[in-house]
């Protein structure tokens, strides 16, 4: 039996039957994010590490995208608002905090972890939706 690796000119199988394997970047890659929250209302910013950083998560990291990515935690609206003087998102994520910090039986009932949540969001969803098919 031939146990010798196989070589650049005999690959163990064709590059074109190999899946791209992009790495997924992440919101953290393009920023660093804080939260706050006032009774059942979780408020998060995402400050953009740089101007072009920036223009990015403009494009990118919508409303509608965070409240998909957040799924059941955050059951009312999300609403954007972009303070571009400071080149930030803000996040306001309307019933997520199951009541809020007297009331919820959560583990996080500040929300605190969810500025990291929203961080881990892809900043490109249809890489990660490639994945998951693949």
């Amino acid at each position: 039996m031939d146990t010798t690796p196989p070589t650049p000119a005999s690959p163990a199988a064709p590059a074109a039957s190999l899946p791209a394997t992009r790495p997924i970047r992440r919101l953290y890659d393009l920023a660093y994010g804080r939260e706050g929250d006032k009774g059942n209302i979780a408020n998060v910013s995402v400050i953009a590490r740089s101007s072009a950083a920036y223009a990015e998560l403009k494009a990118k990291a919508t409303a509608a995208r965070v409240k998909r990515h957040l799924g059941p935690l955050v059951q009312g609206e999300v609403v954007r608002h972009e303070l571009d003087t400071i080149e930030a998102l803000n996040f306001v994520l309307y019933d997520a905090l199951d009541g809020g910090a007297t009331r919820s039986l959560r583990l996080d009932a500040l929300g605190k972890s969810l500025a990291g949540a929203v961080l881990f969001m892809p900043v490109d969803p249809e890489l990660e939706e490639q994945r998951k098919e693949g």
